[in-house]
């Protein structure tokens, strides 16, 4: 099969036989600028399925994302997610005791805290006979610790779950090069002084040359800013449109902040400094400033530019998940139901981020919905032309039978309903942490709408892509 990406760069936008069939058609954001439509009144049937139990949100929280070296920075990830968790506590009453198992999600692992979860619960005041692990799946880290949870519950393991996910990108780990560790471990097992000499001679200044992390793929070592630009090109996505799409999503964030309805935030006193209650990377511009800057990572024919990409972002989230009985029986009145979920794998170089689009109709088949059912749609924002491709491959016949084995392809989610809040462009995505707030930010907007049914999907590194139908508690 050939490879979706495999034409250069700069022949794609206007000769490739991509551009001509994912031909560029503008996106208009400004109708997508609107108040959110009226209260639905339709109902539809109930996902409920015979013989399993019921999975709830209680609700969820997080702290306000911050961009990464501001307020957050002298913390630890564990902070985080201590925040988060006493916020929960705080949000719901929930009694500590009746907690079964707490879960999080994380990617860039601080050595010191590698089971973060744990440590996060002790310093919450969970009770040490209460179990908790890390889960790691690059940016559906949280969504795996609630799928995790889901699991537990369904098959009568827990009645009562904590999920969440954090992220610290203002202090990530920074080795040292493999030649100096090997050094310094070889000097900690030597016996004489002898042999710390010989070690010692066999030293070079190279080795004092760090490794610094990067956002790129282990298996074909690229960053997924220049993935993410190839899979524009490829789709013929213009910059034009992934900075309209930008703008999009920042100004449907700030009216979200403005209007209140980022009610998942709980304000966080930082130790030394202020209290933060909101979100600082929202941040709506102009298309004409957009468009002043540079590529960040194909240059200079590149699209993707810092104003249209994700940034790095410090954060954590939590949430309640309980069997519906037992929430009932505490008198809680929940949010929503987790019900049907789905996990996908790709070829990493050249659909690393088209999770979504395979993701989505095994979701929607598994749950006998179609995408007309679905009232709200959340997904996870990496990369303004990576939500455009999609886009575009979802939209396409030839795609769906091409590369994904399907007869007709998969349908366009109507803009207004989709990230109607804004996303993770501009609310922010500490990798551990987005996919609690993406299931949280769908189960509100469909109380907030009238809505029934909520699709969450999102990308990930790796090639892979996860998808959830949300449904929405009856009030």
């Amino acid at each position: 099969m050939t490879t979706i990406l495999a034409y250069p760069f700069k022949n794609l936008p206007t000769t490739s036989k991509w551009a001509l069939r994912f031909a560029i058609r503008p996106l208009s954001c400004s109708s997508q600028l609107r108040a959110a439509p009226a209260v639905q009144t339709k109902t539809k049937k109930t996902l409920a399925k015979p013989n399993i139990r019921n999975v709830v949100v209680v609700d969820g929280v997080r702290t306000p994302f911050l961009l990464s070296g501001t307020s957050y920075k002298d913390l630890m990830p564990h902070d985080l997610a201590r925040a988060a968790l006493t916020g929960l506590l705080h949000r719901t009453s929930v009694p500590k005791e009746v907690v079964d198992y707490i879960i999080f999600g994380t990617v860039i692992q601080e050595v010191k805290t590698s089971n973060v979860a744990r440590e996060a619960a002790l310093g919450a005041g969970f009770s040490d006979k209460t179990p908790a692990h890390t889960v790691t799946m690059a940016c559906i880290s949280a969504n795996q610790a609630m799928t995790t949870g889901v699991g537990l519950i369904a098959s009568g393991q827990c009645d009562v779950i904590v999920a969440g996910g954090v992220e610290l990108m203002s202090d990530v780990p920074i080795r040292h090069s493999r030649k100096m560790r090997k050094l310094m471990l070889d000097l900690n097992k030597a016996k004489s002084m002898g042999q710390r000499l010989s070690l010692i001679s066999k030293f070079r200044l190279n080795f004092l040359a760090p490794e610094l992390p990067a956002v790129a793929e282990f298996s074909t070592s690229e960053t997924m800013g220049h993935s993410a630009d190839r899979l524009a090109a490829a789709f013929a996505v213009s910059r034009l449109e992934q900075d309209e799409y930008a703008l999009r999503s920042h100004s449907l964030a700030k009216k979200a902040q403005d209007e209140g309805l980022l009610s998942d935030i709980v304000p966080f006193r930082v130790p030394g400094k202020d209290t933060v209650t909101k979100d600082n990377g929202i941040r709506p511009s102009s298309l004409e400033q957009m468009a002043k800057l540079k590529p960040a990572f194909i240059k200079p024919y590149g699209t993707v530019t810092a104003a249209n990409s994700s940034f790095l972002t410090d954060g954590a989230s939590a949430m309640l998940i309980m069997a519906e009985e037992k929430a009932l029986a505490m008198g809680y009145k929940p949010k929503a139901y987790l019900r049907d979920f789905m996990y996908v794998s790709q070829d990493p170089k050249d659909q690393l981020l088209l999770g979504p689009t395979y993701a989505t109709p095994k979701v929607l088949e598994k749950a006998g919905l179609t995408m007309n059912d679905i009232d709200a749609f959340e997904f996870h924002e990496a990369f303004s032309g990576q939500i455009l491709a999609n886009f575009k491959a979802m939209d396409s016949d030839w795609f769906a039978e091409n590369y994904m084995g399907r007869k007709t392809k998969v349908g366009l989610p109507p803009l207004e309903k989709f990230n109607n809040w804004g996303g993770s462009l501009s609310l922010g995505h500490p990798f551990g942490a987005t996919g609690c707030r993406l299931v949280m930010a769908a189960a509100n907007r469909l109380r907030k709408e009238g809505g029934q049914y909520g699709l969450v999907a999102a990308c990930a590194a790796g090639g892979q892509g996860h998808a959830m139908i949300v449904e929405a508690y009856p009030k």
